[in-house]
Formats: C-alpha cells, structure tokens, sequence
C-alpha cells in the first residue's frame, strides 16, 4: 500500500521515467535485501504456503472422495506452482521480511493475515484468468488461509514463546544461581510488564521477578508476562515468609511505577518492613524520562544498585536490641560528617535517641549533616561541634558538657596512601585521637565507647593499619580493665573490611570513570577484598553494640563483621562495567596499574596471632587479640605523641614496630607513569568532600 502511494505520488508530478524506474528499482532492491538477510524465513513461508494449499484441497475434495481423482491431482499439480510463485512475489512486497519479529506485535500479526490474504487473492484472480477456477473449489482458499496464517505466525512467535519461558518454574531452578538477584516487584500495570519484558528479551539480565505485589487482591492468583501476582501490598511479610520457606529469599523490592492508592504511609511501611528485613528497596529510573541533550560525558550510566555487586543477601536485624541502646540515650559519633559517621547519625536519629552531639574536624562536612539531620529528623535534639579528636581538653569539655551515655568513634585518618605519606599524622589522629575519646569517655561516667576499625589491622604493612592496631588494642585493655569495676564501662571495637559507596573509595571512583568512557584502574589482577554496603556495615555495627553492652558480650574482644568471600577487584570491576550497560574489555577498558606503598593483594579479617570466638549475633564474628597492659599502651602513646608532634617520622615507625611485631612496612616503590590519573583505589572510606587529611574519614 505504501509503494502504490508512493509510486503514485512520483507519477502525478512531472518526473520522468528515469525516476519512476529508479525508485522502483531502489525498492526492489531493498526488499531482495531483507528477502536475502531472513532466507531461511522466506523459504520457510513458500513451503508452508504449498503445504496449506494442498492440505487444503485434500480436506475439501476428501469429503467428496475427489482427492485422488486423477483431475484433482493434475489440477493440484497445476495450482501449488502458481501460488507459489504467487506468494514468492506477494511476501516480500508486503514487507513480511522488513520487520522484526523479536519485537512482533498484534500490528505485525495483522500484517500476516494481510499478506496471505493479498497472495490469496492474486492467486485466485491468476487461476480465474488461466482456468476460470474451474478446477479448485472456492472453498479451498478459505481454508488454505484459515490454515497458512497459524503456521506462518508459529514461527515468529518462537522467540517470544521462549521469551515468556524465562521465568517459568524450570527457567527459575536453573537461574537461580550465584549470578541471579531475586526481586520481588510493587506494582503490576504497564510499567512492570515493560520492565519484565525487557528482563526476558535480555540474555545477561541478573535480576529474577520471583513475585508481584499489587494493591487489592483482585489479580492475587493471577500472572503477568509469566510472573506470578503473589497478593495485596499489605500482604508483605506474608510473602516474603512464603518465599523463604520455597527457599527464594528476595534481596531487592523495586517500585516498578506509583501504585495507585498507595498512599505515603503505608509505601513507609513497606519500606521499613524491607529494610528490616535486610531487602534493598529501589525504583527503576522512568521509561521516558528526557535525557540531557548538553550531557557532558561521553556515556550515560545506569543506576547501579550496590548490593548487586556483592551478590549476597543483606544481615537481618534486631530491631528491638537497637531500640533500646539507643532511645533516650545522649550519643555522641566522632567523624559525624564522613560516610560511616553520617549512616550512624541517621540510623540513630531514627531510632529516638535523647540527643545527638556530631563531632567533625571539617566544617563543611558537618554543616552538611547537621542540614541533613535537621531536614529528615527535625524532632532529635543534636549539638554539631568543630573539634579536633587529638584535643583532650576540648573533647572532655563537651562529653561533660553533655553526660554523655553513648560514643561512637568514627573519626580517623583512612586512605591508606595518604597516612604512608604522612606517618606522623596518622598516629596524632588514629592513636592518640582514640586514646582522647575514649579517656573522655572514661571520665564522663558514659555507659560504652564503640571503635571502628578496619581489616587493614591485620598483618599489617602499612602505617594506617597499624595505627588502627594499636587503637584496637588500647580498647581492648580498657574493656579488660572495667570488667571487675564497680561501674562497669564498655570499650568495643567493631572491625569490618571496604564499604561500598563512601566518596573517594572504589565504587565513586568506578563512575567517575565509567563516565568519561573509561579505562577503569584496577591495581592488579590478583588483588581481593572485603566488601559491605555502608548501610548493612553500620546496622551490624549498632546491633553487635547493642547485644555487647545489653548482654555483656565479648569482653576483650574484637566484633568482626561477617562479609562473606572476598572479592577481586577486576571482578568488580567487571560487573560495575555490565550493570552500566556496557561490555567488558570492549566497549570500556581495564587498564592495571600497580601497587602502591603499603597496599596488599589479599586483605584479612583474622590475625594468625588472634584467636577465633563463636559470638552469638548474627552476622559478626570474634577475635581475641593478645591483650597490652594499659599502662604499657599508656606510656608509649605519650612517647608516640611526642614523635610525632616533633615530625621524628623515623622515630615513629620504629616504635610502633616495636609494639606490633606483625607491622612489617614495605618499602617505597617507585609509581610507574600511566595515563590513568593518581587516584585512590581501595580504602575503608573517606570524607564527602576532598580537603587535606583529616580525621573524620569514615
């Protein structure tokens, strides 16, 4: 039809011939193209055109016994070359091999039944012209065409067939693999059918819809696009239990659109019942969202979801035990504008605390939570202070100031990189800072002081570690020294490997590059660690807090955070890549860089000279590190403070190896010029902006 128009429009201005001509000739040979590119479809139509046209004839003369007549038969013989040179012709002019199928639509379907009913048509007017159809009964082209549309839409619908497969119940044995994320959608209308579609056309898509929730349960029961409707919104952990107890433990709920009628409290609700859970919550970003036409980057990233690199699911929590440490209590956290120290003031603020003082050496950091509390907490009382954690005098001013019952120190020197350059700053923030708030918190009578720390304490080789070492052990001796006491203190340490997402650690870094179009820096292809949103590191901070100061546990020990295997960094990498939408080692590079000075290939969460404990909360561990007396830590951090504070770097060094004998520092080593710009690689975590080195870096 739109050739007719077209080739109408080219006669009825004054053109000449030699454009008819070239026009026509410009469509043929674009047809002959596409006939060309989808052969083995166009063969396969021609043999179910003869196929239906005798099949055809055989049920309508078979009913009068004048199938095998020897009339039939040559009249037959006559028929299937005309229809099909007939259909040869008709097919690729009415663009059956223009579309694509993969994406076949009811459109398409009616393209089929026009195309056969054209090529019927032209066949009877051939055979009305050549025998006056004298030969074939009129009704043989009915059936032929109630038979020869099924069998030509058979095949286009294969992949869709195996599309709607995917997720049926053998597609989800089989998926349910290391690879595979289960997610449970909110919504069932258009916006999740178009997500699930795209699920099922994408061969590498690593999200698995075990369910959905939709608001009423008038469609319970129901499927959309072969995944099941599993109940009401309000039937939530209902679900959930059920798909746990079939083994399916769903690790993200994503809003796949606004479900009508759900109103803000109950969306809360859900909400808070995931995250409690343990489940990521997530919404998918808009189908037709407008994208910015004066984009700078050379690529547009797709949302990456975090907990979809680690592969595992999230640790459940007791709420209940973090209640009641943190309600009404007076709290102060140290390093309270740096990523770890900004998720503990918020997961505390939620929970009701009498008070909140935020301690940071920067001062924009700390306007930036103190905004952010005040916008999503406007209710808890909090007290920002600019302080220096290596000031004694300052800090035990604003403990007493405030009765303080909590401590969470957060504030250290973490870039491993920086602190090698700069030994003697790193043992003023992470030694003496530490021995500053907990002394503080010592003479403010307050209940417990939590540390953290990092698996770069273990087997140390370089300078961070082992100052966050000797802050472990120092904690230690103080936990030790109050168990006897009449009015018992906690100092706890809680120690956990790489958080995902701080600012200037590995993730950030990753997008940034991932913008400009790569390459992505990776220090070596053998290089593993530990990683954990830092989201899940602070809810297993506060819970083995909790239980350590509700039930008494691990005295003298050190908390560890359970963070499943280790991870290579070219993995990581890798996936970071294919999340983003784009393909490894083609469309961005990895470039390998090298260590640096004081970097490890393999990080540990044990010392060899630790000894392992069973603690009972889920998702830490123990270790009992071989306790210091504190009068020994003492009268070295006053020699390590006067080191430092004259700049003896040399000095430094020699007497932390003389209190860790595991510190071994490695030397030096020349940085290797690349085209990658210097840039931190694999860290605990960093402050929100870029300022010189500071304490609050978690």
């Amino acid at each position: 039809m739109a050739t007719a128009i077209a080739l109408g429009r080219l006669v009825s201005k004054p053109r000449t011939i030699v454009h008819v001509l070239s026009y026509l000739r410009r469509r043929v040979i674009a047809r002959a193209k596409a006939v060309g590119k989808n052969l083995h479809l166009y063969v396969f139509d021609l043999a179910m055109a003869v196929a239906a046209l005798s099949f055809a004839s055989f049920m309508r003369l078979g009913l009068d016994g004048e199938a095998t007549s020897p009339e039939s038969y040559h009249s037959l013989l006559f028929a299937l070359p005309c229809f099909l040179l007939t259909c040869a012709v008709i097919f690729p002019v009415t663009c059956l091999y223009t579309r694509n199928w993969r994406y076949a639509s009811v459109d398409d379907m009616l393209g089929i039944l026009r195309a056969v009913i054209v090529a019927s048509l032209a066949f009877v007017f051939v055979m009305f012209v050549a025998t006056r159809l004298d030969s074939i009964p009129r009704s043989v082209m009915v059936i032929e065409v109630l038979l020869l549309v099924p069998l030509l839409i058979s095949v286009r619908i294969r992949s869709k067939l195996l599309e709607v497969s995917r997720f049926g119940p053998a597609a989800s044995r089989a998926k349910n693999g290391r690879d595979m994320v289960p997610v449970l959608l909110i919504g069932a209308g258009d916006a999740a059918d178009l997500y699930i579609r795209a699920l099922q056309r994408d061969p590498d898509a690593r999200h698995w819809p075990v369910g959905l929730l939709e608001k009423g349960a008038a469609t319970e029961g129901y499927f959309l696009r072969g995944v099941p409707i599993l109940g009401d919104i309000a039937d939530f952990d209902a679900v959930i239990s059920d798909l746990e107890g079939r083994g399916i433990k769903p690790r993200h709920v994503i809003f796949t659109e606004r479900v009508p009628g759900l109103v803000d409290p109950t969306l809360e609700a859900l909400i808070d019942r995931a995250e409690r859970l343990g489940i990521a919550v997530s919404r998918p970003a808009p189908v037709l969202e407008l994208r910015n036409p004066k984009h700078e980057s050379r690529f547009e990233l797709r949302p990456i979801e975090l907990t979809d690199l680690l592969e595992r699911p999230q640790a459940v929590l007791d709420k209940g035990a973090l209640s009641r440490m943190i309600e009404n209590s007076r709290i102060v956290v140290t390093g309270a504008g740096g990523s770890i120290g900004g998720e503990l003031t918020q997961q505390i603020a939620a929970l009701g605390p009498a008070e909140v003082i935020l301690i940071d050496n920067s001062e924009y950091n700390l306007y930036a939570i103190d905004l952010e509390l005040a916008e999503k907490f406007p209710n808890v009382r909090r007290k920002p202070y600019i302080c220096d954690v290596r000031d004694p005098v300052r800090l035990g001013e604003i403990f007493q100031r405030h009765g303080v019952d909590l401590v969470f120190h957060a504030a250290a020197l973490k870039h491993v990189p920086m602190v090698e350059l700069n030994p003697c700053e790193g043992v003023l923030t992470n030694v003496i800072g530490t021995m500053n708030v907990a002394e503080a918190a010592r003479l403010c009578g307050a209940k417990a002081m939590v540390q953290i720390s990092t698996d770069k304490v273990v087997n140390t080789t370089n300078v961070m570690g082992a100052t966050k070492r000797l802050a472990e052990l120092y904690c230690q001796s103080l936990d030790l020294a109050f168990v006897a006491s009449d009015t018992p203190a906690r100092f706890m340490t809680v120690r956990f490997g790489n958080v995902l997402g701080s600012s200037g650690s590995l993730i950030p870094l990753f997008k940034r590059q991932l913008a400009h179009g790569g390459p992505l820096t990776v220090t070596d292809m053998e290089m593993k660690r530990f990683f954990m949103t830092i989201r899940e590191a602070v809810e297993l901070t506060l819970q083995a807090s909790a239980h350590g100061l509700e039930k008494s546990l691990g005295q003298g020990e050190i908390f560890v955070l359970d963070m499943g295997a280790p991870i290579k960094i070219i993995d990581m990498a890798r996936r970071m890549i294919k999340l983003a939408g784009f393909r490894p080692d083609e469309d961005i590079k990895i470039k390998i860089v090298g260590c640096r000075p004081g970097e490890k290939l393999f990080e540990e969460l044990f010392d060899e000279r630790e000894r392992r404990v069973d603690v009972p909360i889920s998702g830490v561990l123990g270790a009992v590190p071989n306790p210091v007396p504190l009068d020994t830590l003492r009268k070295a951090f006053s020699q390590l403070r006067r080191l430092a504070r004259a700049g003896d770097t040399g000095g430094v060094l020699s007497l932390i190896a003389e209190l860790l004998p595991s510190y071994r520092r490695e030397e030096a080593r020349p940085v290797v010029a690349t085209s990658a710009p210097f840039v931190p690689h694999v860290i605990v975590g960093s402050p929100k902006a870029t300022p010189p080195p500071r304490e609050a870096a978690a």
